[in-house]
């Protein structure tokens, strides 16, 4: 049976632990009911037990973004305990070789990339948002404000990584992760044009050098730090940018 359809649901994917797990603790701080998406169901529900000893109102999702009858279940089970999603957070995402700090990505160097790990890594962070948003969209359509947030990276700007001189000059190229994130950002402004006359905001938002498994805990933000800009562009107004790619300091050049 539907619970109230006054309460804003937000879904978040990869939500178990890392940027995903503090975006769900802090739209539930804004009294949103949060679904936390992870391939892995025990540790989703751990994830989610942990919210809700804290006051949350969280709940576990199984979800594997990359099987498109697991996130056709989850949004069946969505329309029917809530039946409307009103914040869709696409923060699922792999590197690839597991890491993407400069030192550990000489695996991801185009001349001698693993054509199969490149298809994994567009599988997750790409076809999967795909997967994922055009499952839960007529359940976006029944909410007065939907969002769509889709967590990409500063290192999927053209603009930025391919300035010489500039701060990501040290950043190895990659043929994996940071094409991804580029498509990744293109998708989201052709998802943003399409459903712009719908009143549904699509962005795109890069937290920053994260402190996450992805990057062996080396980064300088904490996970809450890197979820505040995913937060922002979730909880927009009606007269909130779409089509967009943010910062935690305001637009990134594309």
């Amino acid at each position: 049976m539907n619970e109230s359809t006054t309460q804003q649901v937000a879904m978040i994917t990869g939500a178990n632990k890392g940027i995903g797990r503090a975006t769900a603790e802090q739209l539930a701080g804004l009294g949103m009911t949060v679904l936390i998406g992870a391939r892995d169901r025990q540790r989703g529900e751990k994830a989610a037990a942990e919210l809700r000893a804290a006051g949350a109102d969280a709940h576990a999702v199984a979800l594997d973004v990359t099987d498109p009858a697991v996130v056709r279940g989850t949004a069946k089970w969505v329309e029917e305990r809530f039946g409307h999603l009103d914040v869709l957070v696409n923060n699922a995402g792999i590197t690839g070789s597991g890491q993407v700090s400069p030192q550990d990505a000489h695996d991801q160097l185009p001349s001698g990339i693993d054509l199969d790990m490149v298809r994994a890594v567009f599988e997750t962070n790409v076809f999967g948002v795909i997967t994922v948003i055009n499952a839960m969209l007529p359940l976006l359509r029944r909410s007065p404000a939907p969002r769509v947030v889709n967590v990409s990276s500063h290192a999927g700007s053209l603009t930025l990584t391919s300035d010489p001189d500039g701060p990501f000059a040290a950043l190895l190229p990659s043929a994996a992760y940071t094409p991804s994130k580029t498509a990744l950002n293109a998708l989201t402004v052709q998802y943003a044009n399409e459903l712009r006359k719908d009143g549904i905001l699509v962005n795109a938002v890069a937290p920053g050098y994260v402190d996450t498994d992805s990057n062996n805990h080396t980064g300088h933000l904490t996970p809450a730090q890197g979820a505040a800009v995913v937060v922002r562009l979730a909880t927009l107004g009606a007269d909130g940018p779409t089509a967009g790619f943010f910062g935690a300091d305001g637009p990134l050049p594309w």
